[in-house]
């Protein structure tokens, strides 16, 4: 890891999936004995993550911005309604469109958008959430989640704010992998809207809009603009504006996005000559955090296991 570079950063890659990972984290979050070990040594744990709602608070100011923008430029009358389309994996940033329709912004549909890895679409189709099913590497990685963490704090507000009825669904998704929400929950996503795109449907979305305007997206925005397609498609309803979130850069997974564009043209070329390729043809500036892993040194290459985690933790803060 060469991207982060302060002397008070300790970067560790975790051996497995981003649910792993994510679990592990939670799990030594929640450790008692962890937090007075840390506390005696001066520490407590925080997260930059979504696991932390300091992170996705702040995302409800996207969706004010975007309505705003739309109403300055006479795209929109005021107060008209507008959906939003997010595509997500652990359900924080739709989550955050969620709070600011309920604050009173004139949102009428939130448009859920995953990929094969598609345990969010199963859920608002059937009420189910059931993770037991085979985990799908794609190219937007990003997504490719099936514990949908931030879920549970939309499944809390579904719930009457009944945290006891919430624990009771995690604790059977903790202990068998699924759960069924009432028919009167249900009933509550009525705004939201899920659908997911397949990764031959990526790469065409990529290839289609940059044909046909020359602009250029990553991955993850390719599957919302996928599946807000497929929404357009299905709604019997009057078409509103639309926002798509645009979650990543497409300097990020360049591979993945040139040889969406053109696989012959762009497969034999280095990482770095597809990066200057992209610039060139998107006519955008390669970012400079980018540029500076040219020729970077590698800061950062400590590997373990999720069960070594606490203890790679505590090395780092020399805490015995």
């Amino acid at each position: 890891m060469v991207t982060q570079k302060g002397d008070n950063t300790f970067v560790v890659g975790i051996h497995g999936n981003f649910d792993q990972a994510q679990t592990g984290v939670k799990q030594m979050f929640s450790d008692p004995a962890l937090a007075r070990e840390m506390d005696a040594a001066g520490y407590q744990f925080s997260s930059a993550n979504s696991i932390n709602i300091g992170r996705l608070a702040p995302q409800i100011v996207y969706y004010v911005y975007a309505y705003a923008q739309l109403y300055a430029r006479g795209d929109i009358a005021r107060g008209e309604k507008i959906d939003i389309v997010v595509p997500t994996g652990n359900f924080g940033n739709i989550l955050a469109a969620f709070y600011a329709k309920e604050m009173g912004l004139p949102i009428a549909k939130l448009i859920c958008a995953s990929n094969e890895n598609k345990v969010l679409y199963d859920f608002f189709s059937t009420g189910v959430y059931d993770k037991n099913r085979e985990f799908v590497l794609t190219s937007s990685p990003s997504m490719d989640i099936l514990i949908s963490s931030n879920l549970e704090r939309l499944i809390y507000r579904l719930a009457g704010n009944d945290a006891a009825k919430n624990a009771d669904l995690m604790k059977a998704l903790a202990a068998g992998g699924r759960y069924e929400i009432t028919s009167d929950m249900k009933e509550k996503l009525v705004d939201f809207y899920g659908n997911y795109a397949t990764e031959a449907e990526t790469a065409q979305a990529i290839c289609d809009l940059y044909r046909e305007t020359g602009y250029v997206i990553d991955t993850h925005t390719a599957v919302a603009a996928k599946v807000y397609q497929k929404y357009q498609e299905a709604s019997q309803e009057t078409a509103n504006k639309a926002v798509i979130a645009s979650t990543a850069s497409p300097f990020k997974f360049t591979r993945s996005v040139m040889n969406a564009i053109d696989r012959d043209a762009y497969n034999a070329m280095t990482d770095f000559e597809l990066v200057d390729e992209l610039s060139r043809i998107s006519g955008v500036k390669t970012p400079q955090a980018v540029e500076e892993i040219r020729n970077a040194p590698t800061l950062h290459d400590t590997v373990c296991e999720v069960d070594q985690m606490v203890d790679v933790v505590k090395r780092f803060l020399h805490i015995r």
